[in-house]
């Protein structure tokens, strides 16, 4: 009996102690939330085909995050939600490619259905995977498993053909962006396996080396060309996040919403970069908020979650809110955010909603508070909180509109 407890102690000891260990290593990789992919484009189709050609020396500049997520929908992207098709067709719909990222922040797995990217590697695999010196090296790996199933000796052959359509979309994409491709076949298919780590019966089919080419393949003229069709009314939108803890859905769901109507967004915070929201998703802030331009957008929204309230008695803050409503721009806050439109002097005898807790502040404020899920009054419109975030996105999207 003795022997027993001693036994059953040590035995849970590891069942604590293991799991925590495998916890902290990957705790140290990260999934990051791309925005919503371009669906219009300045390069026509026969414009890409022209111009597709293999680079292989490429600058030292590298991708943006919102490149890279480009290059994985037009590669993966889903473009029929409610069946989950995607940009390239495949045999049943059975889908037995993955792409993998490799970029000097490290390995990424594109994951269509979250359009997210799931860092498998902190390490900068890129000169392991292609002896080039791109910014991003692409690995097109695939399993015939699910394929065998229902086709058996064509297995293999539908996935080379689903493999091809992907690489071929991926290229023309590249030059759309104005970057360069080369792909490349002939590598250490074991040795990539291996870089890697891919599952088992996972194979590296294809690797293809993107980024900004040596010499720069745009003429003065095409810029030019470029600049006159540039579509003059694209509306801008700015969502403004905490550097840490904003709420998820209230910015994913509100930036899908307008991407969605054709409006352009940018994220910004008190940093550059990674910023995470409370549910663990990560987006990318590309601009600080002291350097915002109310002048460059069409809409400023302060988006809510805890990280909210570094701007509930920020000058800052107020200043781009009352500059938004003196030039006439949507201004939209939701959650706890409408806070900030208070403090700023903003809702005063204005319709508002916003998450309970801040309904005494907001009446202090003057504001009509109703706590409805969404209140528009003229060009301020509010939320309640993650629950209304589609319906905010809508408000939003209807003031651009002029509806």
């Amino acid at each position: 009996m003795k022997r027993f407890m001693i036994l059953t102690i040590i035995l849970c000891g590891f069942t604590v102690f293991c799991p925590g260990q495998r916890r902290s290593r990957v705790s140290q990789l990260k999934v990051i939330q791309l925005s919503a992919p371009s669906l219009k484009g300045r390069v026509s189709f026969e414009e890409a085909l022209a111009k597709r050609r293999s680079v292989r020396q490429f600058s030292g500049q590298q991708l943006k995050l919102a490149q890279i997520g480009q290059l994985a929908w037009a590669g993966q992207g889903i473009t029929e939600p409610v069946r989950g098709l995607r940009t390239a067709p495949s045999a049943g719909a059975t889908y037995p490619i993955k792409l993998y990222f490799a970029t000097q922040n490290g390995l990424f797995v594109y994951n269509p259905e979250e359009h997210s990217l799931e860092q498998t590697s902190n390490l900068d695999l890129r000169g392991r995977l292609a002896a080039t010196n791109a910014s991003c090296n692409i690995l097109i790996a695939g399993s015939e498993r699910g394929l065998a199933v229902k086709y058996r000796g064509e297995a293999n052959t539908y996935m080379l053909l689903e493999a091809g359509h992907i690489a071929q979309s991926i290229q023309l994409q590249a030059v759309c962006l104005g970057l360069a491709s080369v792909p490349i076949a002939g590598f250490d298919a074991r040795g990539v396996r291996r870089t890697c780590k891919l599952s088992r019966g996972t194979e590296p089919l294809l690797i293809i080396s993107v980024g900004y080419p040596a010499v720069p393949t745009t003429t003065e003229e095409d810029k030019e060309e470029t600049d006159k069709t540039e579509a003059p009314k694209t509306k801008k939108a700015v969502l403004i996040v905490g550097r840490e803890n904003f709420r998820d859905e209230e910015l994913f769901e509100t930036r899908r919403v307008l991407t969605e109507a054709g409006v352009k967004t940018v994220v910004a915070s008190t940093k550059i970069g990674a910023v995470r929201g409370m549910l663990g998703r990560v987006a990318e802030a590309t601009i600080l908020v002291n350097d915002i331009a109310v002048d460059d957008y069409d809409a400023v929204i302060f988006v809510g979650g805890a990280g909210a309230t570094e701007y509930f008695h920020s000058r800052v803050a107020w200043n781009i809110a009352r500059d938004a409503v003196q030039k006439k721009k949507v201004l939209g806050a939701i959650c706890i955010a409408p806070a900030v439109l208070a403090n700023a002097g903003l809702l005063k005898g204005i319709r508002a909603t916003s998450f309970l807790s801040e309904r005494n502040r907001l009446q202090r404020a003057g504001a009509l508070y109703t706590g409805i899920p969404v209140e528009r009054d003229g060009l301020i419109i509010t939320g309640s909180g993650p629950m209304a975030s589609v319906q905010f996105g809508k408000a939003i999207a209807d003031a651009l509109a002029g509806k």
